[in-house]
């Protein structure tokens, strides 16, 4: 399982992945109990009445509500499993290299309360670069940039750890407000934060592009009080993007300056490997090409590296359960 900020994605083995869905969940503020989790708890976000609450319970990478993410946790497993009901699973659940011992438990203990029967965790750069195909058993240097909704983790494989890692609690989801943010100073549009992660998905781009995009953008007229649409560019979207992804740059310079010679040489012959959601940002691989002089390589689905590395150490677990964190 990739537990992640803003989605959840599942893979079963023998399957491949059968799940990608929002962590969102949709609870009764009155009775406690939850009414809609995943895409359907989503699309209520920001439109229930008081007696709703939409909430997404993780946070920087972290649980930030327990028991909604246990709630959460437990209705995916029933969702992929079916009418497989008396079966406990063995999972292999990716986090940030930045959580701590407590944040590490509280998803160990989440997963165990919602059915799993064995639960082993993995940091994400080491899924994500298993996802992608390296091999990190080798004593080869592989760098690893893993944007995801919450966190963005850069990190040098080696020998199946982690030789070199640093995580910042910035990623997807700053990017949206700085969208949110961008509209309401330089238009007095108040837009929701989805609405900001639509914008980033048809328009967004962290270089120029050859040819011009635009997208129709709704929201409150904060002058007036009154809805109202703009059409807005490209352009003014890589301006609203344009500190979040300077800062992810320079961790990434931070990170090059950082690792031992060897490993630097290692990297310099086998690039970078961008993954997560924010591989998906238009010419980011572009832009990080042109500051670090080394070549970003982009898998075909980025979004799916981690689930696709978790399921990997599942199918070989005996044999690949050593790159998990004891």
């Amino acid at each position: 399982m990739d537990l992640g900020t803003a989605n959840t994605l599942v893979y079963v083995k023998g399957k491949g992945i059968v799940l990608n869905e929002p962590s969102v969940v949709t609870v009764n503020t009155k009775t406690g109990g939850v009414e809609a989790v995943g895409l359907e708890a989503k699309q209520m976000y920001g439109r229930t009445h008081s007696q709703l609450e939409a909430i997404r319970p993780m946070k920087d990478g972290v649980i930030a509500d327990f028991d909604v993410t246990n709630s959460m946790i437990n209705y995916f497993i029933k969702k992929v499993l079916k009418n497989q009901r008396f079966i406990r699973p063995r999972m292999v659940i990716g986090i940030p290299t930045c959580i701590t011992q407590v944040e590490k438990k509280a998803v160990i203990d989440a997963a165990i309360m919602a059915g799993v029967r064995e639960v082993h965790l993995v940091e994400e750069p080491m899924a994500a670069a298993i996802g992608v195909g390296i091999p990190a058993h080798k004593p080869k240097g592989n760098m690893v940039i893993d944007i995801g909704g919450g966190t963005t983790d850069v990190a040098v494989i080696s020998l199946s750890a982690i030789a070199y890692g640093e995580s910042i609690r910035l990623a997807g989801d700053e990017i949206d407000e700085a969208i949110v943010r961008y509209m309401r100073l330089a238009h007095h549009l108040n837009i929701g934060v989805f609405e900001g992660e639509r914008v980033k998905i048809e328009i967004g781009s962290a270089y120029p592009l050859v040819q011009k995009l635009t997208t129709e953008v709704r929201g409150l007229n904060v002058k007036t009080g009154v809805p109202m649409s703009i059409i807005i560019d490209d352009e003014e979207i890589r301006e609203a993007m344009k500190e979040p992804i300077s800062t992810i740059i320079s961790i990434v310079l931070r990170a090059l300056e950082t690792v031992p010679p060897e490993l630097s040489a290692d990297i310099h012959s086998n690039g970078i490997y961008l993954t997560g959601g924010g591989g998906l940002i238009r010419g980011l691989d572009k832009l990080i090409e042109e500051k670090t002089a080394l070549k970003v390589y982009t898998p075909e689905d980025p979004l799916l590296s981690i689930s696709k590395g978790a399921g990997a150490i599942l199918d070989n677990f005996y044999e690949m359960k050593k790159v998990c964190i004891n």
